[in-house]
């Protein structure tokens, strides 16, 4: 008996290895097939999860939109998307020049992709801009500028766009936004509030047209966790601890939430978060005893104030 057992669990292993690999497979197959031949939107898809967002749509057979405030970055990302497809699979990808916390171009960008394709049937708004710093140290100008480009630069593109899509009744708008958009984490207020709003905007949005059969979407990763990984100039234990536990423990790496995006579109879904336990936990911690997130928060700020940096 247990030698059997033995020597049915290499093959057991192998069939749930066959299984996985199936399933992948098809999944794969699936995400091409519901993106194929559509018109995709994609703003500062010169950022690292907005390249890994134009390789996967661009692989599925997507009208790709590529949208960015560098016109030389786009031309690099036009040109490696390029290299590596298939010309009888994909189309070429349309460049855009557009920077978000300008809101006055918006308009004419909306313009100019529907006089292009005739409509747009998914819209990813990627686009983002992030600050750190004390909130008495950060200017009211420059507030501003992160609520242009978080929040008002993605539901005016959102509100020019959104008038095809109802009359066609179709078409997916998906949000990439963050866990700041649901709690607040000290020293990022004018990056947090951006975030709620967005948050707020796109699911009262949601509701509004699902008669219209236009489905919105929310992504929330926990922070992005960036292609460089080497540890800075200065203290090593300081760099390996910044490394492990900001990059590794909250951090999600472009290409998974691209392919999160991905299944998001293929399957309709309304909301996803994408965290490991311990950023769940503070969500739900925030929702049901805020008292004691509240405490844990304020155990956690330094005493040393951050200077601002804006990326």
């Amino acid at each position: 008996m247990g030698v059997t057992a033995v020597l049915m669990l290499p093959l057991l292993l192998l069939g749930i290895s066959g299984l996985l690999f199936i399933y992948q497979e098809v999944s794969r197959l699936w995400s091409k097939s519901a993106v194929q031949n559509k018109v995709v939107v994609i703003t500062d898809a010169i950022s690292g999860l907005g390249k890994e967002c134009a390789r996967v749509f661009h692989t599925g057979g997507a009208r790709l939109v590529l949208c960015g405030k560098n016109w030389e970055r786009l031309e690099i990302l036009y040109d490696a998307l390029i290299s590596v497809a298939d010309p009888s699979k994909t189309f070429t990808p349309k460049l855009v020049l557009l920077d978000l916390s300008d809101i006055s171009c918006v308009q004419d960008v909306a313009k100019e992709v529907l006089d292009c394709y005739g409509c747009v049937d998914i819209l990813i708004n990627n686009a983002s801009m992030k600050i750190k710093g004390p909130a008495h140290k950060i200017s009211l100008e420059l507030d501003k500028k992160i609520m242009d480009a978080n929040y008002f630069g993605p539901i005016t593109l959102t509100k020019a766009l959104l008038p095809d899509m109802i009359s066609r009744r179709t078409g997916q708008i998906v949000l990439v936004n963050n866990i700041q958009g649901k709690l607040g984490i000290p020293f990022r207020t004018a990056y947090a509030a951006s975030k709620h709003a967005a948050l707020g905007f796109f699911d009262c949005l949601r509701a509004e047209v699902e008669e219209y059969d236009v489905v919105v979407s929310t992504v929330s990763p926990t922070f992005i966790r960036s292609y460089r990984v080497d540890p800075g100039q200065g203290n090593w234990e300081a760099s390996i601890w910044k490394f492990f536990f900001r990059k590794l423990t909250y951090g999600v790496h472009p290409v998974d939430v691209a392919e999160e995006v991905m299944r998001t579109v293929r399957r309709k879904k309304q909301e996803v978060f994408m965290a490991n336990p311990i950023p769940k936990a503070a969500v739900y911690l925030r929702t049901f005893f805020p008292e004691l997130f509240f405490a844990v928060v304020a155990c956690g700020v330094k005493e040393k104030l951050s200077v601002p940096e804006e990326s």
